[in-house]
């Protein structure tokens, strides 16, 4: 009688008794074991095969001749090739039914780091010194924690090829206890860099001017004041944007296809963060201000809207600086003028550039009127973030990596567009924080949040961390310690406005110049 067993992971095998007595484990018409879902669908199967087997075994005996008769055995059975672990992982591969950031990451360890090294090999080739044979070559090339990934990914597949009984043992497993000692630092990552508060404000005013207009500064504002993720920043819906309060539901997850995949949060971290008053006003001027429209993708209506052009929107016409210069009357350095010298240009004049200017819709430094629906990772650290953090634009050929071309008015500086611009160039930005990226302003925020005193518990739940400790356990948050959190960011947002004021009592960024002209 055939029966189930439960493998390690989950799913059930049928197992049943062949004519010879041995146990063997139902197969699909590839020599695959085939998983079932529940015990009876296994159980059904097995009794199934068995009593096929049984059936067999006895028209064999009836077709078989005499006893006393001579009979010659001879072996017609064909043997089949062994099966490769690159024929294995791809049918592998096409059964998983896992999140779209999981199978893309699985796709990529696969075709660049697994399969050409052990594609061509069967189960029995790979041995466990040629995974460590393997392992060394990648960490001379590679991160150690990039190659301890893809050993996990390579890990598992054999880990299935083992519950399928293809394979004897797991040869990428870890032997506990091998090897040199160098320490826990042996293979650590460097610190990650932080700034403080005044080093937001600064890097957020960088990049809206770099992008010509608000949303890059109460984004990172947003973001060193809140802690979340980037996917969960991009992905921050209108309606989910509360009085006092943020809820994080989804993430926007940026695949290599281009493709932005609205799933839950990592680790499945539904949270509520509170808001200080001046974070709340500040995001709900700018959606006020910039009145979101549900993009085109997923049809929802989501607070930040992507920097540069959409795709085909280079082939549109914008307003241009010579629109401006034309509804005005005047002459388009007349317009350049008003931008960057204010000051040089009759009041007269200058309103009524400024009256153009509003009325077209003209974004300065050559912004298309109409933006991407969404900020990208890589476009949004290299062409806005890096180079308001250390004033340098990156390296693209055939140009080198360049300091940005700044005129000095108004502070804290424009950039100079055009040509010849590292000539026309008056000034350029000194470094805040050196390797600084978008995620170690989530890594400032809780060193914002331990300057503060705040408890391990409520700084968990606004970074979307779990403690699984005792610990942890026995602790719980208390209104109270909310409140003297919000109290404390607002007075760490205070003291960095002071001093940005202090420096300048302006801004050519409309949300920052609004707070230091409300401090006057």
């Amino acid at each position: 009688m055939g029966y189930a067993e439960k493998a390690k992971r989950g799913y059930y095998r049928g197992r049943y008794r062949t004519g010879s007595g041995d146990l063997a484990t139902v197969q699909n018409g590839n020599g695959r074991t085939i998983r079932f879902r529940t015990k009876r669908e296994a159980e059904k199967a097995a009794n199934d095969m068995e009593a096929r087997v049984r059936e067999q075994d006895a028209v064999a005996a009836i077709a078989a001749p005499p006893p006393t008769q001579p009979a010659v055995e001879v072996s017609t059975v064909a043997e089949t090739a062994p099966l490769t672990f690159g024929e294995y992982v791809n049918q592998w591969y096409s059964e998983q039914d896992l999140a779209p950031s999981t199978m893309q990451n699985y796709r990529r360890h696969i075709e660049e780091h697994l399969l050409p090294e052990f594609g061509d090999k069967t189960f029995d080739e790979i041995s466990r010194q040629n995974v460590e044979a393997w392992a060394r070559k990648e960490r001379s090339l590679y991160a150690a924690s990039s190659v301890k990934t893809w050993r996990g990914t390579l890990h598992l597949i054999l880990g299935d090829a083992v519950d399928e009984e293809l394979i004897g043992s797991n040869p990428a497993a870890r032997r506990r206890g091998r090897g040199r000692r160098a320490g826990r630092s042996r293979d650590r990552a460097p610190e990650k860099v932080t700034t403080d508060a005044l080093g937001i404000l600064l890097i957020g005013e960088r990049a809206s001017i770099l992008s010509g207009r608000d949303d890059e500064f109460v984004g990172t504002v947003t973001k060193g004041y809140t802690g979340v993720r980037w996917g969960e920043l991009v992905g921050l819906e209108k309606e989910y944007w509360r009085t006092n309060s943020v809820r994080i539901e989804w993430q926007l997850y940026e695949l290599d296809t281009g493709e932005l995949d609205r799933c839950p949060p990592k680790d499945d971290s539904y949270r509520t963060i509170d808001n200080p008053r001046f974070l709340s006003s500040l995001v709900n001027d700018h959606i006020i201000r910039t009145d979101p429209k549900p993009c085109e993708c997923h049809g929802r209506t989501y607070i930040f809207r992507g920097y540069g052009a959409p795709n085909g929107a280079s082939r549109r016409c914008g307003v241009k600086l010579v629109d401006v210069a034309r509804r005005a009357d005047v002459s388009t350095g007349t317009v350049s003028n008003v931008l960057n010298r204010p000051g040089a240009v009759k009041e007269e004049t200058r309103l009524r550039v400024q009256a153009a200017i509003a009325e077209l819709g003209y974004v300065r430094a050559g912004v298309p009127a109409d933006h991407a629906a969404h900020w990208r990772r890589s476009g949004f650290a290299t062409w806005l973030f890096q180079p308001a953090v250390t004033g340098w634009y990156p390296k693209k050929a055939p140009q080198e990596a360049r300091p940005v071309p700044l005129l000095a008015e108004p502070w804290p500086g424009v950039p100079a567009r055009g040509r010849n611009t590292s000539d026309r160039a008056e000034a350029c930005w000194v470094p805040i924080a050196k390797g600084l990226t978008p995620h170690g302003l989530r890594h400032t925020n809780k060193k914002i949040m331990r300057l503060l005193r705040t408890p391990p518990k409520l700084m968990d739940e606004r970074l979307g961390h779990l403690d699984g400790s005792v610990q942890a356990r026995y602790d719980h948050i208390d209104p109270a310690m909310r409140r003297e959190l919000m109290v404390g960011l607002t007075g760490i947002w205070e003291a960095a406005l002071e001093m940005r004021r202090a420096m300048c009592p302006t801004s050519p960024v409309r949300a920052l110049d609004a707070l230091l002209r409300g401090r006057r």
